[in-house]
């Protein structure tokens, strides 16, 4: 690995993606949000501890000083979102550091399953993105995601707050 990993994403699961973006709307003054909803066709290729699995989610992001900050509310499926509420409860989830090429993303989870890391779960969106998170909760105490692509790269299903007509 050439030089640190840098963070590119701060993910949160939780239980109402309206609510919380809104709060972080209001209280913050963070946004505005793009939203997303990863269901199938576009999300797929999905899996779960090495065995495949559909699931799905709504994503909603707004970068915060130059970091992506993420709100993810799990829809349906098994997936480590919904496991991470039911265990933990709202809130902090993952740190993101995407690579920019697939060959980056190869040689960074080959590197973390070197170290004993196991790949938690992941998939794709569209054509160009593929994600996976990583349990380093062993050594480094978080779960981290990476992948190829980023979100930015898609249209979202919507912005919030709506943007003002004119």
């Amino acid at each position: 690995m050439s030089g640190p990993a840098k963070i590119s994403q701060v993910g949160l699961v939780v239980r109402d993606l309206e609510k919380t973006m809104k709060m972080y709307h209001e209280l913050l003054g963070w946004g505005p949000w793009n939203v997303y909803e990863h269901v199938s066709p576009r999300l797929h290729d999905t899996h779960l501890r090495g065995e495949p699995a559909k699931y799905s989610m709504l994503c909603a992001e707004t970068m915060v000083d130059g970091v992506c900050f993420e709100l993810i509310q799990p829809l349906d499926g098994p997936n480590i979102y919904s496991e991470w509420l039911e265990e933990h409860g709202e809130g902090f989830h993952h740190l993101a550091v995407m690579k920019h090429s697939v060959e980056e993303s190869d040689a960074f989870k080959k590197m973390m399953v070197d170290n004993k890391a196991d790949i938690i779960m992941g998939g794709r969106i569209g054509e160009t993105i593929e994600f996976y998170y990583i349990d380093t909760q062993p050594m480094l105490k978080i779960i981290i995601e990476s992948g190829t692509g980023h979100a930015i790269d898609l249209k979202p299903t919507r912005v919030y707050p709506e943007p003002a007509a004119g």
